[in-house]
């Protein structure tokens, strides 16, 4: 048999563009390594920023007169592709969109599907879910943008509420941006205020959560009917908290793993994540982000990542290296799990 063509897509519209692109470069890499260097052929599908695809030779930002001459038209090619590996971040790539048009090509690609996609990448969804099967989180207020432009006197009855229910500090996020885009941290009426509009010049759906005083865990999920889990791991910063750019600056945020917590709260973190999982319906990979409170014992679930990054500083690969599973074996396992959930 021939090495199977693997699509890499990469890039989009999102605003995670970049780190997209960074997270596939890592991945074509290991496909050139040991084993996978006779297993797979990859193929780097570029989805500029204004939407248009285009077929390359290499993962990564071509300039204008480079794109044109490069290689071959996009329909032609995918009819030839295998096994689609989307390395798309935020909306219109883990948002379940791309996995609908990946549905419709009726090919095998890695990660969840559109429901599960979509459920995750909307953390109203998200939180709906995980409540239903009893996933201990931290408290929140769920707001629409028409709320708060329909009436300038809303923000006044709004603020009353979030400060009843939640108090402060709180963090004011779009419900549907991934990797920390446009969260703001609010410590009075004034900045809850900024932070409400600044979230809803960004998504029309927004969520408030309670700020608490605790480590931030992180746990990955690998598999699709019988999923495996990572080791847990910590991330420690000194920003004011874990926002774009301290996430993907280097330097700016350090890993732990796996993470100095008790045996108890570790074995607790993983059985969640993979109670999560489940629930979710996620398939081929997914992460788990904790909030570990040490003065109560208390172990909340914050949020599901289903497309995770693989940039260098990425907590995912990192989890299953750790777990004794290295990056090249890492990516053949994530391309054989969409195989057996297309099969």
């Amino acid at each position: 048999m021939g090495r199977l063509r693997v699509g890499l897509l990469f890039g989009g519209r999102s605003r995670e563009h970049e780190v997209s692109v960074v997270s596939a470069a890592a991945i074509a890499q290991a496909f050139t390594e040991g084993d996978n260097r006779d297993r797979y052929e990859v193929i780097p599908i570029y989805i500029q920023k204004d939407g248009r695809w285009r077929v390359t030779d290499r993962v990564g930002i071509p300039d204008g007169e480079a794109l044109e001459d490069s290689l071959w038209q996009f329909p032609a090619v995918a009819e030839t592709i295998d096994v689609w590996f989307p390395m798309l971040h935020g909306p219109n790539g883990e948002d379940g969109t791309i996995q609908g048009l990946l549905e419709l090509m009726q090919r095998p690609y890695v990660g969840s599907g559109v429901a599960a996609s979509a459920i995750g990448m909307d953390k109203i969804l998200m939180k709906t879910v995980f409540g239903a099967v009893g996933l201990p989180q931290v408290r929140y207020v769920a707001l629409q943008r028409s709320e708060l432009w329909s009436d300038p006197c809303r923000y006044n009855h709004l603020c009353d509420r979030i400060e009843t229910e939640l108090g402060y500090p709180c963090f004011v996020k779009p419900a549907n941006l991934g990797s920390s885009v446009g969260i703001s941290k609010a410590k009075n009426r004034q900045q809850l205020t900024t932070a409400l509009e600044a979230a809803a010049e960004l998504d029309r759906r927004i969520i408030v959560e309670a700020g608490v005083v605790a480590r931030e865990l992180e746990c990955a999920v690998l598999g699709n009917d019988k999923p495996q889990v990572s080791v847990v791991g910590e991330i420690t910063y000194n920003s004011e908290f874990y926002d774009y750019e301290t996430k993907y600056t280097d330097g700016r945020a350090q890993l732990h793993i796996p993470a100095e917590i008790p045996a108890a709260v570790s074995e607790q973190i993983r059985t969640m994540s993979l109670q999560a999982f489940q629930a979710l319906d996620a398939a081929g990979l997914a992460r788990f982000d904790f909030f570990y409170v040490p003065t109560t014992g208390e172990v909340l679930i914050n949020e599901v990542n289903t497309l995770p990054g693989f940039t260098s500083l990425s907590m995912y690969p990192q989890l299953w290296a750790a777990s004794g599973v290295p990056f090249p074996e890492l990516v053949h396992r994530l391309v054989q799990l969409a195989l057996e959930r297309h099969g």
